[in-house]
């Protein structure tokens, strides 16, 4: 079920009625009642897969138990062991098969010899890498003797599914959520206010600014061949607001969404377009993810411990593998690989961590100095969405060649002329938005400081008028629900 459709605008309201006025009084029951509806919302999509999500959540459930249980080193490593390999096995088949099926016919032909290249048609389920990661941790976790793993197999399998967050994130930790399926939940009326704000900023940013953007960088995109490198460069620029406005947005939906249910669950954007170096980029984008791969990849591989090879494979690693994850293709692994190369200096240079708060704190506008970095850092990683993008590298390659050709000094003739127009007004009024609450958890939550009731009010008319009026009827999926 998508956020973006009217059977989430009929079962939310209904979901949030009979979840407070039929299972307040009873915490089993409500528990319960949220793993049904989350099957209810994952099951949506293709009921088939809730197989998975079922066998995904049931092994880490009692692999966990028998790995808290036994003192044997031996017994703890080989369940251990039997369920990160069946999480990642369930995972490699549905999402990486035919990737590794088509590069090793490849391999053989290329060397010569005759290869049956044999795919399958799979199908991927919706959320996989997300959930699966989710479990992992909690897995990895009673592991590491980090945590205690949990008896009640209803509040764990609500922790798994919990349907805001199951298929595109937040990727939550178990030490985190897990504990608020124990508490009983009285309803909040100011959370739950605070919540409704946050997911009509996330409808607007993925109803308006992406569903918008999408048009335009489809257009350059899917006919790369016809157009000069200045229209590929606004291509990509769109690109850009695309996939921050249509992952965020589904964030913001996710964590008010969470709020209207009594639960806290990560934020997972902290506005990563005002980032001054790509190293403060990956501290704001992804969070869940960034941190997921540094808790359980990066730092046990030393960090940014021992000798400087060891760092840099460790960062290659690590950003090459978080590629990877995205998708099974070259490009992602490029796109990875190429975020690595821009890391590496910042590493190196020990000012990977020289941007930790907020720019421009306290003030309405930034340096000189630092709009420039925001600028530069922004061409890089707008440049970088293009591997991102494009279907294979050589597309990829030619996008970025004719960037960089004499053609990126032709005046754009756009077949859209209006639409362009108006697309670039309303990212405009978004960074505004955004910049005037960078300093909050969510950007439109800054209208509600100190400031009048009508004010309040006409700010939020304004939003939700912009939605009505810009949205694409059409909508299109979230971009991450293929991850």
């Amino acid at each position: 079920m998508y956020f973006n459709s009217i059977d989430f605008a009929v079962f939310l309201p209904v979901v949030f009625l009979l979840y407070w006025f039929v299972w307040q009084k009873n915490l089993q029951k409500q528990n319960l009642f949220i793993v049904l509806v989350s099957y209810i919302f994952y099951g949506w999509w293709d009921s088939r897969f809730l197989v998975l999500l079922v066998v995904s959540s049931m092994i880490d459930f009692f692999a966990s138990q028998a790995i808290f249980r036994t003192t044997d080193v031996r017994k703890r490593r080989l369940w251990f062991i039997l369920s990160i390999a069946s999480n990642l096995g369930i995972l490699g088949f549905f999402k990486y098969f035919n990737f590794f099926a088509d590069n090793f016919a490849s391999a053989f032909t290329f060397m010569g010899f005759e290869f049956t290249q044999r795919t399958l048609e799979i199908v991927l389920p919706v959320g996989i890498s997300f959930y699966t990661f989710q479990t992992m941790s909690y897995t990895i976790d009673v592991y590491r003797r980090k945590l205690e793993p949990t008896h009640d197999v209803i509040a764990f399998m609500a922790y798994v599914s919990f349907f805001p967050q199951l298929v595109a994130g937040p990727i939550e930790r178990a030490k985190h959520l897990l504990p608020q399926f124990y508490t009983p939940r009285t309803f909040n009326y100011q959370l739950a206010v605070n919540g409704t704000k946050q997911i009509l900023w996330g409808f607007f940013k993925k109803m308006v600014i992406a569903d918008n953007c999408a048009i335009l960088a489809d257009t350059f995109f899917n006919n790369h061949n016809a157009y000069p490198g200045s229209y590929l460069l606004l291509g990509a620029f769109f690109f850009a607001f695309q996939i921050y406005g249509d992952f965020s947005g589904y964030s913001d939906i996710a964590i008010g969404t969470a709020r209207l249910f009594g639960f806290d669950i990560m934020k997972n954007f902290a506005y990563p377009y005002f980032s001054r170096d790509i190293a403060e980029f990956w501290r704001r984008w992804h969070i869940s993810l960034s941190t997921w791969f540094r808790d359980y990849v990066y730092i046990p591989m030393g960090g940014n411990q021992g000798t400087t090879p060891a760092k840099l494979k460790n960062i290659i690693v690590v950003f090459v593998i978080s590629g990877f994850w995205h998708g099974a293709n070259w490009t992602f692994v490029c796109w990875g690989l190429l975020n690595a190369l821009l890391f590496i200096p910042l590493l190196l240079n020990k000012s990977n961590r020289q941007h930790l708060d907020v720019v421009a704190k306290a003030k309405i506008w930034p340096t000189f100095m630092e709009a420039m970095q925001m600028c530069f850092t922004f061409m890089l990683v707008m440049l970088l969405w293009v591997f991102f993008r494009a279907d294979s590298m050589h597309t990829a390659f030619c996008i970025i060649g004719k960037i960089f050709s004499s053609s990126i000094f032709q005046f754009p003739y756009l077949p859209k002329e209006g639409t362009v127009a108006l697309t670039l007004l309303l990212i405009t009024f978004f960074i505004a938005v955004e910049w005037s609450g960078r300093e909050h958890a969510y950007a439109i939550e800054y209208a509600a400081k100190d400031r009048p009731v009508w004010i309040r009010w006409t700010f939020y008319a304004l939003i939700v008028s912009m939605t009505g009026m810009y949205m694409q009827t059409g909508g299109s999926p979230f971009i991450y629900f293929q991850f």
